[in-house]
């Protein structure tokens, strides 16, 4: 298994009649680890795919480095990197067996047929291709999607190589499959010990199979963090909204004295509803003293927000618009005197809810999220 470093990775495509290129990865910088489960993940067209085919060989760089295992690859072609590629549409040859299309880079290598099967053997067994059924003999067409991605793996994994790419595979399949094949890839990176290298634009598949996450925007990486780290302390507004479902609901106001403390005051249009005031624990208050008195931008995550069944410092009045009943949740969407929000609550609290009905919430402070209005940066802490 191998170490992958990328050193201010840049991919520019050039203009055409005279037009300026643009520019696709800006100055990527990522290590990662021996054995690690890598994920790249980000909106469409934010130069995930791209890094990880520069990682491969199969994109020209334009500037910076890649090295894999302390050794320079930009030069280096693709067949001689020792990485195997798992694409989205599987690229499986459709008039070979399973067997066969296992069987077929190491045929190509020169490798003895007793090692060719040995490896091909252990592949289906670990890939579930012998039982309950032997599909070693059959063509792909005669596959489902999820039967043809477990070959496509079956192929990376009896090379043997330093690091697994994978370019979301699992884009193709269905729901209940996607989610099968998601438990399936974890347990073989388990059991295999590889690096691997995973790119989706699913943050849900981000968040359960990586060790650590990239999130790019724009060419740009935002953050490099566990997937927990990530959900809890977001580098700015883009990954905070970005990761997590429902996302983090956003309210524009500023800080200001509450005494001895500071409270969050929501900013509303003149004429509407009394706004969302909540008043900061000592703790934060202090830790953002500095920022008295100026706009800022508060995040919290619809979990840390709830019903109220008691007067309080963070509890507010809103309109329920909408309720979405997901069985043991419900999600509330509810309209202050300025933003919209979505909440999460069980489905036992949210019972009463009804669209059109003014209730009372509550919001927890401890778990709130500040960011500058500007930039979009969270606000470092003291």
């Amino acid at each position: 298994m191998a170490t992958v470093k990328i050193e201010n990775l840049v991919k520019t495509y050039p203009g055409e009649r005279g037009r300026p290129g643009k520019t696709v990865v800006d100055h990527v910088n990522i290590d990662i680890r021996h054995r690690e489960f890598m994920v790249l993940v980000g909106p469409s067209g934010c130069g995930k795919s791209t890094t990880l085919r520069m990682i491969a060989g199969l994109e020209d760089i334009t500037s910076g480095a890649i090295y894999i295992e302390d050794r320079k690859v930009n030069e280096v072609a693709p067949k001689d990197r020792d990485i195997a590629m798992v694409f989205q549409n599987y690229a499986l040859y459709p008039h070979m067996s399973v067997r066969e299309n296992l069987a077929f880079g190491m045929k190509l290598r020169g490798f003895p047929r007793e090692e060719i099967h040995r490896r091909v053997q252990e592949a289906a067994k670990i890939l579930g291709l012998l039982e309950p059924d032997n599909l070693l003999d059959r063509k792909p067409k005669a596959l489902s999607g999820g039967q043809r991605q477990r070959v496509a793996l079956g192929r990376a994994m009896v090379r043997q190589p330093k690091a697994f790419l994978f370019d979301e595979p699992l884009s193709n399949l269905d729901a209940k499959m996607r989610v099968e094949m998601r438990a399936e890839i974890t347990r073989l990176h388990r059991r295999l010990q590889s690096t691997m290298v995973y790119v989706t634009h699913d943050q849900v598949e981000a968040m359960t199979m990586a060790d650590r996450m990239v999130v790019m925007h724009q060419g740009r990486v935002q953050q490099i963090a566990t997937p927990l780290e990530i959900y809890r302390h977001p580098a700015n507004r883009f990954v905070a909204g970005f990761i997590g479902s429902p996302p983090m609901n956003f309210l524009h106001g500023s800080l200001v004295g509450a005494g001895d403390r500071l409270a969050f005051c929501e900013k509303t249009p003149p004429g509407s509803a009394p706004p969302v005031q909540v008043v900061l624990p000592p703790e934060s208050s202090r830790r953002f003293a500095s920022n008295r008195d100026r706009e800022i931008v508060l995040g919290i995550r619809p979990e840390h927000l709830g019903e109220a069944t008691a007067e309080g410092p963070a509890v507010w009045e809103a309109v329920v618009d909408l309720v979405e009943p997901m069985g043991a949740e419900t999600f509330l969407h509810v309209h202050t005197g300025g933003h919209s929000l979505v909440i999460r609550s069980s489905a036992e609290e949210s019972a009463q809810a009804q669209a059109g009905g003014r209730r009372r919430f509550r919001l927890d402070p401890d778990k709130a999220c500040f960011f500058d209005p500007s930039s979009g940066a969270a606000l470092p802490l003291p």
